[in-house]
């Protein structure tokens, strides 16, 4: 059987399902194959989105019509917000998620999405022909042709299995591996290398002393992912911590003679900041304990996580070590955890648009682009759908996003430019911008440029402007609201602040550490009517008029930096030299910059081992 469509996108996960709505929703004909439809955007490890970092990208993701928020927010069963204690640039949502239920309504939004059908199936070969990528064949002797096709295929590829000394080939615990796909791909010059990840054991919670746990719940306050929904809809649960303990360790490190971390089965590379629990006490001997953080799958399963505790160890041995914890002393669990290796493409391969360089039509996103994380591969997913659905449609457009507009736009430099020697996680340390990428002006950063763009729908885009007057009214009556020194001195001393020496603009107390938009509306009865204006979202639309005041010197001095950083990112080179034949440059930078060839001298200048002195090179050769 043979079928036709504009985009063809390869697998299902978090990259699979934002790729396919957004290819979709950008009017291409558009076909999702996946493996198991009853396991669309599986989350294979934590039940949760977002986190530090994690959650601005998810933001993002919504601001630009993507659907993790709408998603994560109709499954939520536990909301945190992260690093309160810490400037609002850091702020980081976080939603622990019933995982079943993610599953569906990701598979409902699919189903209810125009131009997107899905295909059971399993690819098994790329069809190349005059060097553009232009459908694949499946194991089940489909060909489907395409445009373009995505390839967001996770773990799956000859991925490997790791439990103890066992080794079973699988791309997740009970699912096949994808054989030969790669070997499809890498015969046309595109680069692969193997990278490795694991996932906790899974307990019982009828098992478990809750008594001798410490209880963490979530939020209160009704933070949300999407600035789209109104309310939470499922039950809130509580999380739970735990600590390991010399006894626990003692039964670990009887086992990391088995270990394939260390008895030479696994050769990959593994997660830096989500080491295995056998690497933690590898790495720091020292420590006599470790956190453990334990959370419920769902609402109605007994099933819970134990974030914390990723092992490979074999599975007598996780369990055994586990009840030397009062709190696990009766365990019961439903599997142990394990080690997976996998197939992924050097990123450095790839243009910003996640289109190979090698391979005409043919785009990568997510894990197999040296990612980790649900929330990096769903931004991935995104921006190579609005890609390919614009490279498929015959436009010259492109959609990227710069380094100080999103997280989306740090993490794809980042990829492309630099490439991955190890899992890429999203830090905040990683943004240079991270005054301008804040969690609560994703959709101020980014729904208009997905309005036009046709990505953003007009109910979307209408909220936006609407939260967007509100905010610019409550900043200018703000800037204009004047402040007389006697009628509020004594209010101010109370609050803990100095009293004023002379009348101000009411934007001249929000300045101060002391004050905010709650204890001030408490004292000023204008403002507390102006912040009750809004008909919905209050809470949110107030916050995001506040930090706007309270860091406005910050952010005008970041978005300085920014612009000045912008005229060498207006500089083109790509073709513009041969870098070999270039003497003055090191040796070290001819190198790199002909293996990554960067578009823009702002990108050559964030290449490792690309000196400064190198671009003063370049930039004098372009007579600058």
């Amino acid at each position: 059987m043979r079928l036709s469509y504009d985009v063809i996108v390869i697998g299902g996960g978090h990259a699979g399902c934002e790729a396919a709505c957004a290819s979709a929703n950008m009017q291409a004909k558009t076909l999702l194959v996946t493996m198991d439809m009853n396991k669309i955007a599986q989350m294979s490890c934590n039940p949760a989105v977002g986190g530090i970092a994690k959650g601005q990208i998810v933001r993002e993701i919504d601001a630009l019509g993507g659907q993790m928020g709408l998603v994560t927010d109709a499954t939520a069963i536990q909301f945190r917000m992260l690093n309160v204690g810490k400037g609002h640039a850091v702020w980081s949502p976080r939603a622990q998620c019933d995982r079943g239920k993610f599953i569906w309504e990701w598979r409902r939004r699919l189903d209810e999405t125009e131009n997107l059908d899905i295909w059971q199936d399993q690819a098994c070969e790329l069809i190349v022909e005059q060097g553009e990528a232009v459908g694949v064949k499946t194991i089940w002797g489909a060909e489907v042709r395409a445009k373009c096709v995505v390839v967001t295929a996770g773990t799956f590829l000859n991925g490997l299995m790791h439990i103890g000394r066992k080794m079973v080939a699988g791309g997740r615990i009970a699912e096949p591996a994808v054989s030969f796909f790669t070997e499809s791909i890498t015969q046309h010059g595109i680069r692969s290398a193997r990278m490795k990840t694991g996932t906790p054991v899974r307990i019982d919670k009828r098992s478990v002393h809750f008594e001798e746990l410490t209880e963490q719940p979530g939020e209160t306050r009704a933070y949300q992912f999407s600035y789209m929904d109104k309310a939470r809809q499922l039950r809130q649960l509580p999380c739970w911590t735990v600590n390991t303990n010399a006894e626990v360790h003692k039964v670990l490190r009887s086992g990391l003679a088995d270990s394939p971390l260390y008895n030479g089965q696994i050769q990959s590379i593994g997660p830096r900041y989500c080491p295995s629990i056998e690497t933690k006490l590898v790495t720091f001997p020292e420590r006599e304990q470790h956190p453990l953080f334990l959370e419920p799958e769902g609402e109605d399963t007994n099933e819970m996580y134990l974030n914390g505790f990723s092992s490979s160890l074999p599975m007598e041995v996780q369990v055994e070590a586990l009840k030397k914890m009062p709190a696990f002393r009766d365990l019961k669990i439903y599997r142990p955890g394990y080690a997976i290796e996998y197939d992924f493409f050097d990123p450095t391969q790839l243009k910003h648009t996640l289109e190979s360089k090698i391979i005409k039509g043919l785009f990568f996103a997510g894990q197999v682009n040296g990612t980790t994380g649900y929330e990096e591969a769903a931004g991935q997913g995104l921006v190579a759908g609005v890609n390919a659905a614009l490279k498929a449609g015959g436009s010259e457009q492109t959609f990227i996003l710069r380094r100080d507009e999103a997280y989306i736009g740090v993490l794809i430099d980042d990829l492309v430019t630099k490439g991955v020697d190890e899992p890429y996680r999203m830090f905040t340390s990683r943004a240079e911008y991270r005054i301008l990428l804040r969690q609560d002006d994703a959709d101020a950063r980014l729904t208009e440029k997905a309005y036009q763009l046709g990505l953003a729908k007009g109910e979307r885009y209408k909220w936006w402007m609407e939260k967007k007057k509100a905010i610019e009214e409550i900043e200018e009556f703000c800037k204009n609201f004047p402040i007389k020194a006697k009628e509020i001195n004594g209010q101010l001393e109370a609050l803990g602040t100095t009293p004023l020496q002379f009348g101000v603009k009411l934007e001249d107390l929000v300045a101060r550490p002391q004050l905010n938009f709650a204890n001030l509306s408490a004292i000023i009865p204008e403002l507390k009517e102006i912040l009750s204006r809004p008909k919905n979202r209050q809470e949110e639309i107030a916050e995001a008029a506040e930090i706007r005041l309270k860091y406005k010197g910050y952010i005008e001095r970041e978005r300085l930096v920014a612009e000045k950083m912008h005229r060498l990112e207006n500089i083109r080179i790509q073709g513009h030299f041969d870098y070999n034949s270039l003497q003055s440059l090191s040796t070290e930078a001819r190198q790199k910059l002909t293996a990554i060839d960067p578009m823009t001298l702002a990108q050559a200048s964030r290449i490792p081992g690309v000196s400064p002195s190198d671009i003063n090179v370049l930039l004098v050769l372009m007579g600058r």
